[in-house]
């Protein structure tokens, strides 16, 4: 296995324990549900975090494999595959060497996490690489604005966000990432709101790509 030491942040995992069940009740549930709405077979789920997606997989799905780096919130997820409607099985490992073999699952699932991987093109490369040909990548994650002003805004901060979230990038655009990686994105939805009381409505976007040849 990997050495995730350097991923260790036990007090941004305590944090996001409390912000995350906020955010479930400020619309991410929802989006949650449409994230995940018709898949089916064997899943693997890059950051899983405390297993806030288990909860929302469709009976459709055979198996989750949920690859979490960080020690707390790898803790939490366990207790929440425990009733989960779906299989779910967690894992320790990250996104640039995930632990599983080449081709072996019929979709992925990042949501909130593509923000704070150390380098997109990687991880999308290591999921293309665990997919099936034609293997569907489902998304959820929040990006740079396509307000000028919010965008700008965004650019002035990322270096002290990265610092406070746990290297979490506000200004990366994730989908330019995603179709630079190999997948064709055949739904891309962008939306707008606060996950957490007293932060600004942001950008997300909320979609499915297929990796292509």
């Amino acid at each position: 296995m990997s050495d995730l030491s350097g991923f260790q942040n036990p007090r941004f995992a305590r944090m996001y324990e409390r912000l995350s069940a906020e955010a479930e009740r400020r619309g991410t549930a929802e989006h949650r549900d449409q994230l995940l709405a018709g898949l089916s077979g064997r899943v693997i789920e890059v950051g899983a975090g405390n297993g806030m997606n288990f909860g929302h997989y469709p009976a459709t799905v055979a198996e989750v494999v949920a690859v979490e780096p960080e020690n707390q919130l790898r803790a939490l997820g366990e207790r929440a595959a425990a009733t989960a409607p779906v299989r779910v099985r967690v894992v320790a490992g990250h996104a640039d060497a995930l632990p599983a073999e080449d081709g072996t699952f019929d979709a992925a699932v990042v949501s909130l996490v593509l923000c704070s991987v150390p380098d997109v093109g990687t991880a999308l490369a290591e999921i293309r690489r665990v997919l099936r040909p034609g293997g569907e990548l489902r998304f959820l994650e929040h990006v740079r604005s396509d307000r000028r002003v919010f965008g700008l805004l965004q650019d002035v901060i990322t270096p002290l966000w990265k610092r406070m979230g746990a290297g979490c990038h506000p200004n990366r655009d994730t989908s330019a990432e995603i179709r630079a990686a190999g997948f064709e994105i055949n739904q891309l939805d962008r939306v707008y709101y606060a996950p957490v009381r007293g932060m600004p409505k942001h950008a997300h976007i909320l979609g499915s790509a297929r990796q292509v040849a």
